[in-house]
């Protein structure tokens, strides 16, 4: 058995492709998250139109990623990070949130979080900050 260590060690992060989808599609129904879930065509055409779209690799299984939007320079909105439950705890999210900030140095990244893991967030000194949301249908 490798030590948590040598777990993390193992771990790569490289670019979204469009194979990966199925991967993560498994990665949101694990993490229940119904709306991606639900309308997975429409996520898997939001992967293909993110300038931010990076996995999380152990052996060349897909264990995490991160979806989100740039504009180079001011904003890097993440709209999705996930870490499948069996890899937490190792700093795995942390380094993809770094990776990802790394290659946009100049913005200032934001995300939304749910109360299950707002306590991550503030952890790693992220600053809460007050927002709306509103779909379509709901107009």
């Amino acid at each position: 058995m490798n030590s948590r260590k040598e777990d993390k060690e193992a771990i790569h992060f490289r670019a979204y492709a469009a194979e990966d989808f199925a991967s993560i599609h498994q990665l949101n129904i694990e993490e229940e998250w119904n709306n991606l879930v639900t309308k997975k065509e429409d996520t898997k055409n939001a992967w293909s139109n993110s300038n931010i779209a990076y996995v999380a690799c152990a052996n060349d299984h897909i264990i995490g990623y991160i979806r989100g939007i740039t504009d180079g320079t001011i904003t890097l909105f993440v709209c999705e990070l996930v870490i499948n439950k069996n890899y937490r705890g190792l700093g795995i999210g942390t380094d993809l949130l770094k990776f990802v900030h790394t290659k946009f140095p100049k913005t200032r990244m934001e995300l939304l979080t749910t109360s299950s893991s707002s306590s991550y967030y503030d952890k790693q000194s992220f600053r809460s900050f007050f927002g709306y949301r509103k779909t379509f249908e709901e107009w």
